[in-house]
């Protein structure tokens, strides 16, 4: 075999490599395969870290309603400490409650705000809500101040089918208004005329 024919041979197997390799991967290519969704919302700033910040929105195939409620979950980190005072989503909630009152973060201490049942929580959503959605969340620390970031709604299923929605809080029974009963008195009434009967003459 002449050096021309080797360099030919070479050449030609150099190109079918790549050509084999995707006939190889058939159904099972990679870009076949369910991919999770990206990871939630990270920002930094002012010394405080919010990591993995998604909404749990309700199963494939449904909605939360508008005036219903979504569990956020994230985690908190501050070098120097820091304390989560409240929140609030503009456009897509009336207001974002913090279960338990505000979050202390001790100095350079991860804080997972992971559940299983939500600590941050929307309340009365001003529309419906599902996966592959994306809103606007404000974070507010004593020291870091506002921070705002865009976080993702997931879908709950796959990996995410293990989180807690937020935990319906039960109606107050109304308490009884009975009007109290008037006690009858134990000590006789004095007489009308208030004088004692006549004694017999003997």
């Amino acid at each position: 075999m002449t050096r021309w024919y080797r360099r030919l041979l070479l050449a030609a197997v150099a190109l079918l490599v790549p050509v084999l390799a995707g006939c190889e991967a058939g159904l099972d290519a990679p870009t076949l395969q369910f991919h999770p969704a990206a990871p939630g919302a990270t920002v930094t700033t002012a010394g405080v870290a919010i990591n993995n910040a998604f909404v749990l929105g309700p199963p494939p195939g449904s909605v939360l309603p508008p005036g219903g409620r979504a569990g956020v979950f994230l985690a908190l980190y501050a070098q120097d400490g820091d304390r989560l005072v409240s929140a609030s989503a503009p456009g897509t909630a009336a207001s974002v409650r913090l279960a338990g009152g505000p979050v202390t973060l001790a100095p350079q201490t991860l804080v997972r705000l992971t559940g299983p049942v939500p600590r941050v929580v929307l309340t009365g959503l001003t529309s419906s809500l599902s996966g592959g959605q994306t809103i606007t969340l404000v974070l507010t620390f004593a020291n870091a101040g506002s921070v705002s970031l865009q976080v993702p709604v997931e879908a709950r299923a796959y990996e995410y089918s293990t989180y807690s929605p937020p935990a319906i809080r039960p109606t107050p029974a109304p308490k009884a208004t009975g009007t109290p009963r008037a006690r009858a008195s134990a000590t006789p009434s004095p007489s009308a005329s208030g004088s004692a009967p006549p004694t017999p003459a003997p």
